[in-house]
C-alpha cells in the first residue's frame, strides 16, 4: 500500500482582482485555458459577485478558483516562461489583489 504524501495533495489557486480594462484582460483569458490544461490544471469556477459571511471581503471584481493535482503542477504552471509573458496582458487588464494557493488536505492512508 502507497503511504500518502503531500505530493499526492491537490492544490487550490485562488485570485481576486478586478478588470478595468477588458479588451487586455480578454487577451489573458484566451491565452489561459491552453497553458492551465497543459500544466495539468482545472478551471474550477469564478464569481463576479462572491458574497462574505464574516470578516474582510475581497476586493469588488472578479474571485477565481482553479485546481491542480500537486503543488509541483501549479509552481510549474506559475513559472511557465509562456504563462508569464501571457500574464503581462493580466497585469495590464486587472488590478491583481492576490493569486494564492491553498494546498488540499493530505490522503488519509
Amino acid at each position: 500500500m502507497k503511504v500518502p504524501t503531500m505530493s499526492d495533495v491537490p492544490v487550490f489557486v485562488l485570485a481576486n482582482l478586478l478588470v478595468h480594462d477588458a479588451a487586455e484582460y480578454r487577451i489573458y483569458e484566451k491565452g489561459f485555458f491552453p497553458i492551465l490544461k497543459r500544466h495539468g490544471g482545472e478551471f474550477v469556477t469564478y464569481d463576479d459577485k462572491p458574497d462574505t459571511f464574516e470578516g474582510s471581503a475581497p476586493r469588488p471584481g472578479r474571485v477565481i478558483i482553479f485546481k491542480f493535482a500537486s503543488e509541483d503542477q501549479a509552481r510549474q504552471w506559475y513559472a511557465d516562461p509562456e504563462y508569464q509573458a501571457l500574464s503581462a496582458h493580466r497585469r495590464a487588464g486587472a488590478a491583481l489583489e492576490f493569486l494564492t494557493m491553498v494546498r488540499g488536505m493530505a490522503p488519509r492512508a
